[in-house]
């Protein structure tokens, strides 16, 4: 069995993309079936296993066998989860530096279904307790706190420019984005109709325009490395806008953030899905939206 946890009220959206549905358990949906992909998921449990038990010291023996490191998924009977979860060997905790290299060790994650059952897998997709990837922040530098979506996708997902490559930065007032494309020493077209933080647009190899980003052609601004938005609108917007910049020639690399005004917008996502070489996930600094990555075969 696969299992799959939804982050904080998205559980609705991760049920619309599965199949073989088998239960759900507070926001982990258990399913048969081989493994499927997923935009939703937070952490995917990729051997899950139902274990019965009497005690505590059995549960957590059962554990030990079946791996090291073991990050907890409470819902019910949260006391009893604590006590075998103390008796495991205690995980410390996987806060990253920005570009550091990911933890080695893997992590299970298990959970009770009741007061003597648990379900368990010794291996997950995520080397961060129940996919949660927390950051030693910059908490005075950045102008918001958008730069953790760049940060996450980087270190995690291993998407990133390298120094010297031209990129364009929609919708990227107040900077977030923009500082950090910038530290990666990149040259940095900023585009957005707000302004800059004053200091963020005064950074070397920053060059801002003031405009709206949907009134600016690929032609305008020639040839670049990285296409990159987090621009607020309708994801059929967004869409169009990467499609004019792919149908241009200009660009093959593209990172933006599909960012959903009231319900979720699955049928643009199915077209954003349906585009050669993209993947979308639902990053742990996501709010209600996705970040989509088209990344072309040779690039890196």
């Amino acid at each position: 069995m696969i299992a799959y946890l939804a982050p904080d009220k998205f559980l609705p959206e991760l049920l619309e993309e599965l199949k073989d549905v088998k239960s759900v358990h507070g926001n982990l949906v258990l399913t048969d079936g081989p493994l499927q992909s997923s935009v939703w998921a937070q952490c995917i449990w990729l051997d899950a296993q139902i274990i019965p038990f009497e005690s505590i010291t059995q549960a957590s023996k059962a554990l030990k066998a079946l791996g090291k490191f073991w990050a907890l998924y409470s819902t019910e009977n949260h006391r009893r989860a604590q006590l075998i979860q103390d008796q495991l060997p205690k995980l410390r905790p996987r806060v990253m530096d920005f570009l550091s290299p990911l933890p080695e060790d893997n992590l299970g994650a298990w959970m009770l279904l009741d007061k003597n059952t648990l379900l368990a897998s010794p291996t997950t997709n995520s080397r961060f307790p129940l996919g949660e990837v927390q950051f030693n922040e910059d908490k005075n530098t950045p102008p918001s706190r958008a730069y953790l979506k760049l940060w996450e996708l980087f270190t995690v997902y291993g998407v990133r420019p390298k120094p010297g490559q031209k990129v364009v930065d929609f919708g990227s007032c107040p900077g977030g984005w923009t500082w950090v494309l910038q530290q990666m020493g990149c040259e940095v077209i900023s585009i957005d109709r707000a302004p800059l933080e004053p200091r963020i647009e005064k950074l070397p190899r920053v060059k801002f325009i003031k405009t709206n980003a949907f009134n600016v052609k690929p032609e305008d601004i020639g040839a670049i490395d990285w296409f990159y938005s987090d621009i607020i609108c309708y994801p059929e917007k967004l869409l169009e806008l990467v499609q004019s910049w792919q149908a241009s020639g200009l660009c093959s690399n593209f990172v933006c953030t599909i960012k959903f005004q009231g319900k979720t917008d699955f049928e643009t996502l199915k077209k954003f899905l349906a585009l050669d070489n993209v993947r979308i996930q639902h990053l742990h600094h996501n709010k209600h939206e996705v970040t989509v990555w088209i990344k072309a075969p040779s690039s890196s």
